[in-house]
Order: C-alpha cells, then structure tokens, then sequence
C-alpha cells in the first residue's frame, strides 16, 4: 500500500481518497482551511512534510486569478519529492473547440483560458514521472443531471450539432489507479459515447418520470456565464491512450449506464 498526499479535496479527488482508503492506503488532503481532518493549504510546515513522505502526489488544485497555486507555492517541493508517483488533474478544455471533431492526448493544447492550458503544460515538464489526467464533465452521485432535473434546474439547449463527452467519477478514480503501475504521460479519461447534453436530459427525465424542459435558444435560457460557456466549445474525446496503455476501462461506457448507477 502506499501514502498519498492530494492538493485540493474537491469531488473527484475525494471520491479518489474513499476509494484508496478502502485499500488500506494512507491518503492525505489539501484544503483551504484544513476541515475534516485535512491539512490547510497554507500551512507549509505540514504540507511539506506530506510531501517528504507521500510515496504519491496528486493535484486537484485549478488554477486561480491566472495561476497555479499548487505550483505557485509547492512546485519546487513536489518536483524534489521523494515520491515516485505524480498527478495531476486537467481539464479536455485545454484542447479548445474542435467544431465536434474527435480529439486526442496529441493534439495541441489551445484552450480558451490560458492559465489552464500553461498549467497543464507545466505540470507536464515539472518532472518525468508525471501523469496528467484531462477530463470532460465530470459526474457522479449528488452531482448529475438527475440532480439537476429534480431540482428544475436542467435546459435542452437547441443547438442540433453540439457535443459533449463525459466521465463518472468512479471512472476517474479506476483510471488514476490503473496509472499507478502505466507509464509517465498525458491521458485523457472520458466515457466511450459522446452526445448532446440534450440526450442526458431526456434519459433523466425518463428514469424519473419527469416532464421535458422546453427546447431553448441558448440566449432564451437564461443560463449563467459560467453555463453559457459550456457550450462554447463542441468536442468528443478520445479515451483510447489510456485504455491501451493503462489497461483502464470505464465502469460506465456512456450516461445510460452511468446514470443508472446513481438511482
């Protein structure tokens, strides 16, 4: 078993955390004020000292005001960590728009944010053993679009060509996991069927027995920026790196079966 040390103790790192613990590993987190048992994330005395021990580095940590705080305050230290294992969490954004194109770990990183793309570029070069994780949406239980449905808070948006892939949050964790023993490099965990957000939202309303939301512009919808910019970009994913060279499977090949698990 091993010791592993997470920056930021968000969703997907949590659930990573659940499930490591439950293999006899000593996992330790990151948060902004040190709730729950974590270590705060300024508290430099400690965190350093997780990082002397940890025999795995994740980061979960987005970048924030144009900058990594991760590697702001701690990339000196991870990159001379002991630890044979480094991760990191990034987003597929860092590809941009492909007007619905499939994309792969190959193609160049052109993002709208700029400061998510350099800090996954420079997570990349911090130091030779790392794995970057790009993911899509990301859901999950307490957080899916059957949440969303029953709260009457979910949109079909009428934008016919646009694309969306996705991943369960249980997948994340399985692909983490498989790199523990697959080599250093960039890998994108995504499900296997990319759709219209649209699909999610009438499967959901079907499971639940729920009336369809009206069809809407995406202006009529009334969504907030951070919703709107959603649908900015129209991509699928490819996962094909990692399952070749991971081993890795997703549990949930597409929303039908990853929905499912949630009710």
């Amino acid at each position: 078993m091993g010791q592993m040390l997470i920056f930021g103790m968000g969703y997907a790192a949590s659930h990573l955390a659940g499930r490591l613990r439950a293999r006899g590993w000593e996992v330790t987190g990151t948060t902004q004020d040190g709730r729950e048992g974590s270590i705060a994330f300024a508290d430099e005395r400690a965190v350093l000292g997780g990082l002397r021990s940890a025999t795995h580095i994740l980061s979960s940590v987005p970048p924030a005001e144009g900058t990594d705080p991760v590697l702001a305050r701690y990339g000196e230290a991870v990159a001379l960590a002991p630890a044979g294992w480094v991760g990191y969490l990034s987003s597929t954004g860092v590809y941009g728009d492909t007007g619905g194109a499939w994309v792969d770990e190959s193609a160049a990183i052109k993002g709208r944010r700029p400061d998510r793309n350099a800090a996954d570029a420079a997570w990349g070069v911090l130091r030779s053993d790392v794995r970057t994780f790009r993911l899509p949406g990301i859901y999950g239980p307490s957080r899916s679009i059957l949440d969303r449905i029953a709260e009457g808070r979910a949109h079909r948006i009428d934008l016919p060509e646009q694309v969306f892939s996705r991943v369960h949050v249980d997948d994340i964790a399985g692909g983490v996991m498989a790199s523990f023993k697959g080599p250093a490099g960039v890998y994108n965990l995504a499900d296997e069927e990319p759709c219209h957000q649209n699909a999610l939202v009438e499967w959901g309303c079907a499971m639940l027995g729920a009336p369809l939301p009206p069809l809407q512009s995406l202006d009529d919808a009334g969504l907030s920026p951070a919703a709107r910019a959603f649908y900015a970009e129209n991509r699928r994913v490819a996962n094909d790196k990692a399952k070749r060279l991971l081993g890795w499977t997703p549990r949930y090949p597409s929303f039908r079966e990853g929905l499912a698990s949630l009710t």
